[in-house]
C-alpha cells in the first residue's frame, strides 16, 4: 500500500489508516484477525481512543508481535493535566506498550475546549510532560470546528491534525479546506476522518445496519470509491475509514489501487453531493 510522509517527521504512514472502533465489540480472536489481515495488506497506521467502547482491550493484544512495526496513535478526552496524564497511563496499560507514536487531543470543538487544554495545568502541558518522558513521540488533536483547529495550530507546533476531509463537507459547506491549508502552510501532517460519509441520518431513521457510524455513510461501492479517492487526492497523509467492517474492506481496496480523481470524477461527486446536508458547517 502507498505511504506518505506525515507532515515534518520522518514518518511513513500507509494512506490508510485502521480506527480502533472497527475491533470493538467482537471477541479477541476476530480482532486479531482484522488486525493482522490489515497489518499484511500494508497498513501501518493504527488509531484509537478510551471513548471507542473496549477498542484499547481488543487493539492491545492483536498487535502484540508487530507493536514495533507499526505507527500507533491515541487519543484523550481530557482537558486537565491531571486528567490526562491519568488517561494517558491508563491507555498505554490497555495497549499493552510503553509508548504512543502519536497521542492527540480528542474532538476539540468549542472554545472552552481550548481555552482548557492551553492553560497552565492543562492538557498540552501533560502532554509535554510525557514526550520529555518517552511516553508518546509526537503530539497531534482531532477536531469538529474548523476555527478551534485553526487557533490551535496558531497556539502551539502540532505534528498532526485529524479532521473531517469530505466530499459533501467541501461541496456544499466549504468545510475543510481552511483547515488543510492551514496545516499545510505550518507543515502539520493532515490525518483525515469521515471520508466516506454522506449526510446526517433522517430524523427517526433505522440505523442497525450500520450501528457504529453516527452519520449516514456512503450507499454502494461505487460511490465509496468516488468519495475516499476525493479525500485522498488531497494534500493530506492518510484516512481512517468508518468502524465498519464493509467500509474499512472496501477503503482497504481502493487504497491499494488508489488513483486520484479525474476533473471529470470530481463533477460527477459534486453532482451527487447537491440536495445533500452535510454533516459539518462553518460557524456562523
Amino acid at each position: 500500500m502507498q505511504k506518505r510522509q506525515l507532515g515534518k517527521t520522518d514518518e511513513q504512514l500507509s494512506i490508510i489508516g485502521l480506527g480502533g472502533i472497527l475491533v470493538s465489540n467482537i471477541d479477541q480472536a476476530e480482532a486479531n484477525l482484522r488486525v493482522r489481515s490489515a497489518f499484511d495488506r500494508g497498513i501501518n497506521y493504527f488509531d484509537v481512543a478510551p471513548t471507542y467502547g473496549n477498542a484499547e482491550e481488543r487493539l492491545g493484544p492483536a498487535l502484540e508481535g508487530i507493536r514495533d512495526q507499526v505507527f500507533l496513535a491515541c487519543k484523550t478526552t481530557e482537558r486537565s493535566n491531571k486528567g490526562a496524564t491519568k488517561e494517558l497511563r491508563r491507555s498505554l496499560k490497555k495497549l499493552r506498550t510503553n509508548h504512543f507514536d502519536l497521542y492527540q487531543l480528542h474532538g476539540m470543538t468549542t472554545q472552552e475546549d481550548l481555552e482548557e487544554v492551553i492553560k497552565p495545568s492543562g492538557a498540552l502541558e501533560a502532554f509535554i510532560e510525557a514526550r520529555d518522558q518517552g511516553l508518546i513521540r509526537y503530539i497531534g488533536f482531532s477536531a469538529h470546528s474548523s476555527e478551534i483547529a485553526e487557533q490551535l495550530m496558531d497556539q502551539f507546533d502540532f505534528d498532526s491534525v485529524l479532521f473531517p476531509i469530505n466530499w459533501v463537507n467541501y461541496f456544499q459547506e466549504n468545510f475543510g479546506p481552511n483547515v488543510v491549508r492551514k496545516a499545510e502552510e505550518k507543515g502539520v501532517g493532515r490525518l483525515a476522518l469521515k471520508a466516506m460519509a454522506r449526510s446526517k441520518w433522517a430524523e427517526g431513521a433505522d440505523r442497525s445496519q450500520f450501528p457504529k457510524c453516527w452519520y449516514t455513510p456512503v450507499k454502494d461501492e461505487e460511490e465509496a470509491q468516488l468519495a475516499l479517492r476525493f479525500t485522498l487526492s488531497q494534500p493530506i497523509t492518510a484516512a481512517i475509514p468508518p468502524g465498519e467492517l464493509q467500509f474499512f474492506d472496501w477503503a482497504t481496496k481502493i487504497a491499494l489501487d488508489f488513483k486520484p480523481l479525474t476533473d471529470l470524477e470530481v463533477q460527477e461527486l459534486e453532482n451527487r453531493s447537491a440536495g445533500l446536508e452535510a454533516i459539518f458547517q462553518l460557524a456562523g
